[in-house]
């Protein structure tokens, strides 16, 4: 079977214009021709056009791409294994580039003034540029500002200060591995705790993070790919118990802070609710829980 110039060059994406170069070089001759002189491409034609391809695409000159095609040890299977080399090393090297590319686009718009390397060795493969643009486009309008004070903060940070921050932030992810681990419900007090160390953090280091903030955030960690996948990377679920936890304590807080007005109102003292910090079973009162009975006497 064999094929027209203008079936080839739809095949290969290239002008009919470049085969007939090719030919005209010697590159790449039609195997056959018609009775009356058109070229006629075989499966061995487009065989050697595909290496051509290749080698050309990687910036070998044509001249030298002859040379390797000519060569009579390169048999087909030497060609693919070399083509396979200098590719997977060309990809290597993009990848690299592109990596270099994007943290010098993060700290260019968040201030950081950090070298490339610097920036992938603080970054890792977290996208800090589109996860604050996706933040900010979500409450941007109803952040009062903690958006503008990240940004500051983030602007005054060192490398040093950049490797202790996430360094923290990977800390209290571990921390919320293993409560998920141990089986701890959202609203445990020790989850509830670990949620208001999170919001402390964000506070102390990015921008005032109230309740209300920091029930948003979690809902950005399952409602955005992006953040989702930070935590799925830690421990599958993670990211939706972390979302969870953080809403339970915002809702704790919401309740004491009604209890608060309530109280107020009718001038009684009012019941907060759980306190995260403190253990129900301790204290004077444990003898009177359920089942607790009087201390065995020895």
């Amino acid at each position: 079977m064999s094929w027209s110039v203008g079936e080839v060059a739809g095949f290969a994406r290239v002008t009919v214009r470049t085969l007939h170069h090719y030919d005209a070089i010697g590159l790449l001759v039609p195997g056959e021709r018609t009775p009356a002189g058109h070229r006629r491409y075989t499966d061995a034609d487009l065989d050697r056009l595909q290496r051509v391809l290749f080698y050309r695409e990687l910036g070998f000159p044509l001249e030298e791409i002859a040379e390797l095609l000519a060569a009579p040890e390169q048999d087909p299977t030497r060609h693919l294994r070399r083509q396979h080399a200098l590719l997977t090393d060309r990809i290597a090297r993009l990848t690299e580039m592109a990596a270099a590319v994007q943290r010098a686009l993060e700290a260019q718009k968040m201030g950081i003034n950090l070298t490339p390397e610097e920036k992938f060795e603080v970054f890792g493969d977290f996208d800090v540029d589109e996860a604050t643009a996706e933040a900010e486009r979500r409450w941007g309008d109803c952040d009062n500002g903690a958006f503008a004070s990240s940004a500051r903060r983030s602007a005054a940070r060192t490398k040093d200060d950049w490797k202790r921050f996430t360094a923290e932030m990977d800390a209290l992810h571990r921390r919320f591995a293993a409560l998920l681990d141990a089986g701890a419900p959202a609203d445990a007090p020790e989850a509830l705790r670990l949620a208001e160390e999170h919001r402390a953090f964000i506070t102390r280091t990015s921008y005032d993070c109230d309740h209300a903030m920091h029930r948003r955030l979690g809902e950005l960690y399952v409602t955005d790919a992006r953040f989702t996948a930070t935590y799925e990377n830690i421990r599958p679920g993670l990211a939706r118990y972390v979302h969870d936890v953080l809403a339970a304590n915002a809702e704790r807080a919401e309740e004491a802070a009604r209890a608060e007005r309530a109280g107020r109102a009718t001038g009684s003292a009012p019941d907060s609710g759980p306190d995260p910090d403190s253990n129900p079973t301790s204290g004077s009162d444990s003898d009177s829980l359920p089942g607790s009975g009087p201390a065995p006497q020895s």
